[in-house]
């Protein structure tokens, strides 16, 4: 296969280009989910392509295959490049890629334990397992418990003598429960909602979990979710937790920061960005101790690679710095509005789909305290947990987030707990308001499998890294 995508580069360098890459992606998934008790879903599915993009007096032309044979290659480059002819007589500006080292180079993601060598036995007996432990009262109306896996190869080459092999295997799972009393309906889940945690990592990830370790507390939870006060209507101190504030990163920080959204050409899906480019080395983010950072380095981040879909190398970017906003998410096209070189964020949803600039692993960084003493230092406020809902506008800067549930800390002590808590915001100003992070111990990098942007619709992986942290002056409510 290297040897066909090199003869196609050869072709369109013999037509003169500006530029061009062959991208070759193998994916294999899997996805098993269990429903009291019942296999509700097995599949496994096998996907092979060749995406071909060509760059022809600044115009873009791309066109991809599932036939990989030599012909139907140079067929698909053919019609790359007349799409990238067509495109350049109406074009308005155009494209300029920033400088790349060409790497010739392997990458392998960390991996014990292929999942795909596990037997299905292996799965459906813990997925089984799990289900029946939740179910052991009447008010649990519904078990799930599910498991997906991927792997994935990729071949990249360029007619700037790019030549890189990645493969990378991801794997997550997690359970839920639904408890229900007359009208009453309440969820908790292990160890996030919407399908669990994900790692770029193999089986053994699914073990560190110990899901059955989880089961009794969060089957409990529920039911006591079931008869438990409403949360109050106020504006309050809270200390969020860190799967919960992995998706107000994601949601508040990451889509803001992609720079293709800022300059319009991805706006269609969930809109535009607040971070305007007179924003940038200017705006006041967050507090001093908000530091966030995209980092594709990460072993075990869903959102780590060796090389993006231009072939840039991963890297780490400091997004803010101390509460200041320093940096944007960029491709080699977007990167020269502001006098910068790509950081690596071009990925695409398989072989088919052009690459658009997407979140790494998008890290609010720790900070130095431990979750007892945040507790002990809080004399009235709520520990939110576990998202339910969210809602952003389309510039990213009004959210409401809903959570499974709230407890109430009372002089430093957790107190009772809370239904339908949900709380809202400004984002400059909610991490402005944030007067204090957990440390390293707490801090996990939590995987986000079902990022979605672009039209067509494509989904990213990506993951971010947080602890819990300590909010001011936030706005809470009841959802109905």
């Amino acid at each position: 296969m290297k040897d066909r995508l090199k003869a196609c580069i050869d072709w369109l360098m013999a037509r003169q280009v500006d530029y061009a890459d062959c991208r070759l992606v193998r994916r294999e998934s899997e996805t098993i989910r269990v429903v009291d008790g019942v296999v509700e879903a097995m599949t496994r599915t096998l996907d092979v392509g060749v995406g071909i993009r060509v760059l022809v007096k600044g115009a873009w032309g791309f066109a991809a295959t599932a036939v990989t044979t030599p012909s139907e290659l140079q067929k698909t480059a053919d019609k790359a490049l007349q799409i990238a002819r067509a495109t350049a007589l109406t074009l308005r500006e155009p494209v300029h890629l920033a400088p790349q080292i060409p790497y010739i180079d392997t990458y392998m993601s960390p991996c014990l334990r292929d999942p795909f060598a596990v037997s299905t036995d292996t799965k459906l007996e813990l997925l089984m397992a799990a289900c029946a432990r939740l179910r052991t009262s009447k008010k649990i109306r519904k078990a799930e418990a599910s498991m997906r896996f991927y792997k994935t190869g990729k071949l990249f080459v360029s007619t700037e003598g790019a030549d890189i092999e990645q493969e990378m295997i991801e794997s997550g799972a997690g359970f839920e429960v639904l408890a229900a009393e007359g009208k009453e309906v309440q969820k908790r889940s292990y160890p996030n909602s919407h399908g669990g945690d994900f790692a770029s990592a193999g089986y053994e990830f699914i073990e560190s979990m110990n899901l059955l370790d989880h089961t009794d507390r969060v089957r409990e939870e529920a039911l006591e979710l079931l008869s438990a006060p409403p949360c109050p209507d106020t504006t309050t101190t809270v200390i969020i937790n860190g799967s919960q504030l992995a998706l107000q990163i994601h949601e508040s920080c990451g889509h803001p920061t992609e720079l293709d959204r800022v300059l319009g050409t991805e706006i269609s899906l969930a809109g535009g960005s607040f971070l305007t480019l007179d924003t940038l080395g200017k705006l006041k983010y967050g507090s001093d101790i908000v530091t966030i950072n995209a980092d594709a380095t990460i072993p075990g981040g869903l959102g780590s690679f060796g090389y993006d879909d231009e072939g840039v190398k991963a890297q780490c970017t400091p997004l803010v710095q101390n509460g200041l906003f320093v940096g944007y998410l960029t491709s080699r096209e977007t990167a020269p509005v502001i006098d910068a070189v790509s950081n690596g964020t071009m990925r695409a949803d398989g072989w088919n789909r052009i690459p658009l600039i997407r979140m790494t692993n998008i890290n609010l960084e720790p900070g130095t305290w431990t979750a007892a003493d945040l507790i002990a230092d809080t004399k009235d406020g709520l520990l939110l947990d576990t998202n339910k809902s969210w809602s952003i506008d389309d510039r990213r800067l009004n959210f409401q987030f809903g959570v499974e549930c709230a407890w109430e800390i009372k002089n430093g002590r957790l107190g009772r707990m809370l239904k339908n808590p949900v709380y809202t915001g400004i984002t400059p100003e909610f991490w402005n308001s944030c007067d204090a992070i957990c440390n390293r111990d707490y801090w996990h990098v939590w995987g986000v499998p079902n990022c979605g942007k672009g039209e067509p619709m494509q989904v990213a992986h990506v993951a971010h890294g947080a602890s819990p942290a300590r909010f001011r002056n936030v706005k809470v409510g009841v959802s109905k």
